[in-house]
């Protein structure tokens, strides 16, 4: 039997900068996961990138040891250096069957997330499945899975205080931002415009800032961002020859590679030397190393915000008690469902063997004796075997639902 499997790196044992060789682009995604289709025994599969982990949700009957998780990762194709693969190996985290479907609610709940609390984690989640479903991934059982995750988040959000006054990477981020005091005016540039971009350009906006302009591979997604906030539009490539100047760069790729380089961030300053503020929450970093370095910069990324985290866990120690408690039924309400679908998936089956034996009963062993028969005989033995299959096809389905209504 299949059971449902997680491999998890997280920032809980793998630092950030590290975490980012193992993001997957959108680009690549499905060939990747269709060649851990073609040569592991991986029936179902979806992939969780984040800030903070990268993860692995699927259905194998093999058993995930470390010999499994290798292959995994050799199967996926990363292009790691041997180094990096056993530093992601001997800090992979393996969950099976309950354990793994406990680690993906509480993930879903955001009680593994950096910030405790924050609710963008379910809708990561839910993006991240339904992107795998629409490319042919997934089947009934991960269906099952999300509507179990989405019915127990919700329960966490509406009947804890856990997100109250909620906390995020973005509302830190901009915190930290608004620390600095920088003016209504000042030149923002947006480097990406997904989501996490999206919200942090919103808190921006609400506070009177007003200067945008917006960079995306897609021109389109650009657009749509700029309309919202007045700004002005631009593909990706164009930051190369942009010359307006700005104070503030904010970026969230799903880049592999540095956005910013060394020479990017030169062409950009054209000669301003004047003190830039960097807000970089991609995971890998969109801004290079020597950028930072090199130039008077105030740096803000997400391994900064890890301190702000830990004290939110603590405040928020007793709303995590009652989550579990939320969760723990949950786990238990799913696997008794999960038992009731795969006796109706079972059940399905029925007829189409009892119709099989028959038909090799008629046509193959009583075959001759059926021959010698006259047409009233043949017809009443028809009618006899239909009677028969019909009620052979009801009875195991009555017995099995009162089976399965009568379990505790």
């Amino acid at each position: 039997m299949e059971y449902l499997k997680v491999i998890a790196f997280t920032h809980h044992q793998i630092d950030l900068k590290s975490l980012g060789k193992l993001v997957i682009c959108d680009e690549s995604l499905d060939s990747r996961l269709k060649n851990i289709q073609d040569k592991l025994p991986v029936s179902e599969i979806f992939y969780i990138g984040t800030c903070n982990r990268v993860e692995f949700v699927f259905l194998t009957k093999q058993q995930t040891n470390k010999e499994f998780v290798t292959q995994f990762l050799r199967v996926l194709d990363m292009g790691l250096p041997e180094e990096f693969l056993e530093r992601f190996i001997d800090n992979v985290s393996v969950y099976e069957n309950e354990e793994a479907f406990n680690h993906l609610l509480r993930t879903s709940c955001s009680l593994e997330s950096l910030i405790v609390g924050e609710k963008e984690i379910l809708a990561q989640v839910r993006r991240a499945y339904e992107s795998c479903r629409d490319a042919g991934f997934t089947g009934d059982y991960m269906r099952m899975i999300m509507e179990r995750v989405v019915k127990t988040a919700k329960e966490v959000y509406t009947h804890t205080n856990i997100s109250k006054n909620p906390v995020s990477v973005v509302s830190l981020a901009y915190r930290k931002l608004k620390e600095l005091n920088m003016c209504g005016h000042s030149r923002i540039l947006i480097i990406g415009a997904g989501e996490t971009n999206s919200t942090i350009a919103k808190y921006l906006k609400k506070h009177k800032y007003s200067n945008f302009a917006i960079f995306n591979r897609t021109l389109e997604n650009a657009q749509v961002l700029a309309k919202e906030l007045n700004g002005q539009a631009y593909q990706l490539a164009d930051l190369e020859t942009y010359q307006e100047g700005f104070d503030v760069i904010i970026t969230c790729t799903s880049a592999t590679e540095p956005i910013i380089t060394e020479n990017l961030y030169a062409k950009l300053l054209n000669g301003d030397a004047s003190r830039k503020v960097i807000v970089d929450l991609a995971v890998p970093n969109d801004v290079a190393a020597d950028v930072v370095s090199n130039n008077s910069v105030h740096y803000i990324e997400v391994e900064s915000l890890k301190e702000v985290a830990r004290k939110n866990i603590q405040e928020r120690y007793s709303e995590l008690v009652h989550a579990e408690d939320i969760i723990h039924k949950n786990i238990e309400e799913f696997f008794h469902v999960l038992k009731q679908r795969r006796v109706e998936l079972a059940m399905q089956e029925v007829p189409r063997k009892i119709k099989e034996i028959k038909e090799k009963a008629i046509h193959a062993v009583f075959a001759e004796e059926i021959n010698q028969m006259d047409d009233t005989s043949r017809a009443v033995l028809e009618r006899v075997m239909a009677y028969m299959e019909k009620k052979y096809i009801s009875v195991p389905m009555v017995m099995a639902k009162e089976i399965l209504s009568n379990q505790p």
